[in-house]
């Protein structure tokens, strides 16, 4: 008779019910109540349920809070409790609900898809960005289900179906393997953190790659391991099936979350984990951006493959930028990038230019864009830098993402002062105060103080005999920068401020100043894993050190500053290669010995290639562009 009646009053009685029982003394476990929410609770009417429900729990509360009787009140508190213990396996039922429904709908989703849209259907379900992403449970029943799919068709679905079980079991079956070596390349003796180990000697993809048994997977994580250029590799692969490709997918999905979450862990210093999560996003990025155009130019692979792949590795790719923009560390102000070689920081803005093209207007979007402007603009690339933080800048204005707007008009106020054109860096960077004065953006506020007072100094020493008073006013302006980069502890722009400071007493010919100031420059610099300031601070320590006639020091802080900006892909590295060769002209033979009396110092931090790569470098700058 009660399946007549409307759902609502149908989940009335079984709620009264539930209670009775519990009164009665009929309920003996809270699997039994779940059992009876099973069997009374239709699909897809759980929200009805759920209202049913929260009227029943009010009506209780309203007569426990009125009742006055004694015996009604203790009666009406063991219903509460009662409607407690149907609440929480309510929750259960729930979750196990919606992760069977989720299973179902993405199972749905795969095997109504045309056969280009399948790997794409799959790559939606295991996006980390969705709200109900597959758990491992989930994705182990995903296989199971697409395996019996393919059971019951025929043809080519049969054989994609087949292919997508296989692959996400072998994912995982691999990922079980790597996972209890994930991180133990770490503690091997002499190993650093990141990614920029010796090439083929324990850095994490050699160590990764002793755990594989798929042919294809161990020749690429041995590739990896070497620093060779992974779209090379892909681009020459003949027999890269789909099942292959999903079980890449998983386990490098697996490997890079694992890392993530690990290092997100170090409270011993969550500023070097912080650093290291940024690596890990930025590693992994490229590395699917460089799967991308390795696969897009597969030709030993059919056309249908060669497109699924490509695309699916662009999807990828963005699938973990927007991860990254996400985190409270994503870098607003400068890259993250000491932790994995400069051979793949040259290609960088290459490799993520083709995804973020195809990604619309987010707020990801724009942080995403900021950090590549920046790159950009390391490169000596300003128009593209200038474009990039305008657009971002745009997009954060319209998202009401007020720090990354700060922060891209402080990055327009830099690229500007690269142009040389000091009035418009000093306009950004007033913008810039007054809207991180105006929102309580400290970080900005720093940042806008230090653009400001560059900017200034830059155009007073453009004005011929420009008033004393206006270096002054500059260098106010980076000093109150710099102590409220000290006071937020943010090495960045610390880093950036004693550069801006250190440049300031280069131009006003006080190099002894300046030594003190770059020197800090590049010690904080160093902590933050920025590189590109790394090296700027040595070309200018170089600039000092001559100046004061200390040509030792001038030439080691001129080759090691040349060497860095040039690993990165910076134009400025002809700063100090400039320096190097005058300073090899007045030298004469002085500066071979000289260099070869550094050998030891600048073995020790860029090895026997980089110091070999010197002199080459040097002749490079030689040569007409």
């Amino acid at each position: 008779m009660s399946e007549i009646l409307p759902p609502s009053e149908r989940y009335q009685q079984l709620i009264d019910q539930i209670v009775q029982m519990t009164l009665k003394g009929n309920i003996r476990s809270k699997e039994q109540v779940y059992q009876l929410l099973v069997e009374g609770v239709a699909a897809g009417t759980g929200e009805l349920f759920e209202r049913v429900l929260q009227s029943q729990v009010e009506t209780i509360q309203v007569r426990l809070d009125t009742e006055t009787d004694e015996l009604k009140q203790a009666k009406a508190a063991r219903s509460r409790r009662a409607m407690q213990t149907i609440q929480g396996e309510w929750e259960r039922w729930q979750q196990l609900n919606q992760a069977t429904e989720a299973i179902a709908s993405v199972i749905q989703k795969i095997i109504t898809a045309e056969s280009a849209q399948r790997l794409t259907a799959f790559l939606r379900a295991i996006d980390p960005n969705q709200p109900q992403c597959l758990s491992t449970s989930q994705l182990k029943q995903l296989a199971s289900a697409l395996k019996q799919q393919g059971d019951a068709s025929s043809g080519d679905v049969q054989e994609e179906l087949h292919q997508l079980a296989a692959g996400i079991h072998q994912g995982l079956t691999t990922w079980e393997r790597v996972q209890d070596h994930l991180v133990s390349w770490i503690y091997d003796q002499g190993q650093t953190l990141g990614f920029a180990g010796t090439p083929g000697q324990g850095n994490p993809w050699a160590v990764w790659a002793q755990q594989l048994t798929n042919p294809l997977l161990l020749q690429l994580f041995r590739s990896l391991s070497l620093n060779e250029p992974t779209s090379d590799f892909v681009a020459h692969v003949s027999a890269f099936d789909r099942s292959t490709w999903v079980e890449l997918v998983i386990l490098l999905q697996y490997i890079q979350q694992g890392l993530v979450a690990w290092f997100d862990r170090l409270v011993y210093d969550a500023k070097v984990g912080a650093k290291l999560s940024i690596s890990t996003f930025l590693a992994f990025s490229i590395l699917w951006s460089q799967l991308a155009r390795g696969f897009d130019q597969a030709t030993a692979l059919n056309s249908f493959h060669r497109s699924q792949f490509s695309e699916g590795a662009f999807q990828v790719t963005l699938q973990i930028l927007r991860s990254f923009a996400q985190r409270p560390y994503f870098p607003l102000y400068g890259g993250v990038f000491a932790s994995f070689p400069g051979s793949q920081l040259r290609s960088v803005v290459n490799y993520l230019d083709e995804p973020l093209r195809r990604a619309e207007g987010t707020q990801e979007k724009a942080r995403i864009l900021t950090l590549i402007g920046s790159s950009e603009r390391a490169q000596g690339l300003l128009e593209r830098s200038k474009e990039f933080h305008t657009i971002a800048r745009d997009i954060a204005s319209e998202a009401g993402d007020r720090p990354c707007e700060i922060a891209n008009l402080n990055h327009l106020s830099r690229t500007c002062v690269a142009q040389k054109n000091y009035s418009e860096a000093i306009n950004y960077s007033q913008r810039a105060l007054i809207l991180s004065r105006q929102s309580g953006d400290r970080l900005g506020e720093a940042n806008a103080l230090v653009n400001l007072g560059h900017g200034e100094v830059f155009q007073a020493q453009q004005v011929e005999q420009a008033e004393p008073e206006v270096y002054e006013a500059a260098i106010s302006y980076l000093q109150q920068g710099l102590k409220l980069a000290e006071q937020l502890g943010d090495r960045q722009s610390q880093a950036f401020a004693f550069n801006s400071l250190g440049i300031a007493h280069v131009v006003l010919e006080q190099p002894q100043a300046a030594i003190v100031y770059l020197s800090d420059g590049f010690k904080a610099a160093q902590v933050a894993g920025d590189l590109y300031l790394q090296g700027l601070n040595l070309a200018y320590l170089a600039e000092a050190y001559y100046r004061l006639q200390e040509m030792n020091r001038a030439v080691y802080t001129g080759c090691l500053g040349m060497y860095l900006l040039e690993s990165i892909a910076s134009r400025d590295w002809r700063q100090p290669a400039g320096l190097l060769t005058i300073l090899q002209g007045q030298m004469g033979d002085a500066f071979t010995a000289t260099l070869a009396q550094l050998r030891p110092e600048l073995i020790a931090l860029i090895g026997v290639d980089g110091y070999d790569h010197l002199p080459s470098l040097i002749e490079q700058y030689r040569q007409p562009d």
